[in-house]
């Protein structure tokens, strides 16, 4: 769909899909920018870590934020996806899995 049918009426009339309403890792990467030079570090990570999930299959990113919910991971499975991100040229998001199992361990969230 072109970005000049993109408009209430058509979200209201369900005529847009999840691939009309997908942000751009660039247009997220840029935001990044923005919000590191208005003084805020951590929203311009998340910004770049979501430039990393855009281009991620959508089920695949369901399944990453099912993985990170407490008990529903092992430290082993954890792993695996913070090494399957990591070759895809997720490494924000990456490093993000690796914090999570250790704070996990460490606080006995892990499955």
């Amino acid at each position: 769909m072109s970005d000049e049918r993109i408009t209430v009426r058509a979200a209201v009339d369900g005529e847009l899909g999840l691939a009309d309403l997908r942000m751009d890792p660039a247009t997220l990467a840029h935001q990044a920018v923005v919000a590191e030079e208005g003084g805020n570090p951590q929203l311009a990570e998340n910004f770049l870590r979501a430039a990393e999930l855009a281009t991620i299959d959508d089920e695949e990113v369901m399944q990453l934020y099912e993985a990170l919910r407490p008990h529903r991971s092992t430290a082993e499975e954890l792993d695996a996806l913070r090494t399957s991100l990591e070759t895809r040229g997720a490494a924000r998001c990456a490093e993000l899995v690796r914090q999570a199992a250790v704070v996990y361990a460490r606080r006995g969230l892990l499955r």
